[in-house]
């Protein structure tokens, strides 16, 4: 017995790294899974069905349940067919991983419109269009009835929580994410769906430069940045134990988890008529000595 026994789910980007894992804790939870993955090279070049069905075999060597997909997620007609795999494989759909993702790292000054929109495509594109399928499918179901106890699980990341020096893309697209993910927690609430995100640190192929001083596994004691740590938290995101969290951002890094508490209203000053021109100097100094010290971006 797991804590997501009998559920269906759904991981994009599941051939490889963190996606893997995540496929894989879910299939020892007992859960169905859909493993999703283009087979793309590290920076989305070329497709191959290969890593999905290598996963696929890992789950049913473990007793588990899965199918592949091949469907590009940040596409309308592919987020469709992947959530429609899922209600046709299993006859149900329980749980979204929005995971794929892949990065062209350059500094704001060198990134092409290309690279910008490639990244922004495949990560905010890439949650929205399955999130929408999903969403829509669930909202039928509570219409007619059904009753419905979904996960959305969306993954953001550091960068885009506090920036990251080299990735404007990147940070960009992932600061959207975590956005997307409280609206829609807002948002779909009603239809009995929760919407979390994660923010995960490990060793993948798209960080394998930045923690290229851990890449090897150490001769003994815990592994930090093995991307299997990750996949607890979500699975447990996923599983009906979750039902009372949502619109939430969980950052997890080796053995530590934290909440990310994002943008709040802070200190503030109001008179009764339009701030003129020479007071704002003043005014805003005042702001910032009640502010707390501002967290620099990652690499500032």
């Amino acid at each position: 017995m797991g804590i997501c026994d009998g559920r269906v789910v759904i991981v994009t980007g599941a051939g490889r790294g963190i996606g893997r894992e995540h496929a894989l804790e879910f299939a020892r939870q007992g859960a169905r899974v859909v493993v999703n993955d283009l087979g793309t090279g590290r920076s989305g070049e070329g497709k191959s069905g290969e890593p999905a069905l290598a996963v696929v075999a890992e789950i049913r060597d473990l007793g588990g349940e899965a199918v592949a997909n091949a469907d590009d997620v940040a596409t309308w007609d592919g987020a469709a067919r992947l959530v429609k795999t899922a209600v046709s494989a299993f006859g149900r759909l329980d749980v979204l991983v929005n995971n794929a993702g892949f990065v062209r790292d350059r500094m704001l000054v060198s990134t092409s419109e290309e690279e910008w929109d490639d990244v922004v495509r495949v990560h905010l594109k890439g949650h929205f269009l399955p999130l929408r399928q999903a969403a829509a499918h669930w909202r039928s179901c509570h219409k007619s009835g059904t009753p419905v106890d979904a996960r959305v699980i969306n993954t953001s990341s550091g960068a885009g929580l506090m920036g990251s020096l080299g990735q404007s893309n990147y940070s960009a697209a992932k600061a959207g994410i975590a956005a997307l993910t409280a609206v829609a927690a807002a948002e779909l609430g009603r239809y009995g769906v929760t919407v979390n995100a994660i923010a995960p640190a490990a060793r993948t192929r798209m960080t394998e430069e930045v923690f290229a001083d851990t890449m090897a596994k150490p001769d003994s004691g815990f592994d930090s940045m093995d991307p299997a740590n990750v996949a607890p938290l979500v699975a447990w995101l996923g599983s009906p134990e979750s039902a009372h969290v949502t619109g939430r951002v969980f950052e997890v890094e080796g053995g530590t988890l934290s909440l990310a508490t994002g943008w709040q209203h802070g200190p503030s000053l109001t008179r009764d008529t339009r701030w003129p021109a020479t007071e704002i100097a003043s005014a805003v100094a005042a702001l910032l000595a009640q502010a707390p010290p501002q967290t620099p971006p990652y690499g500032a």
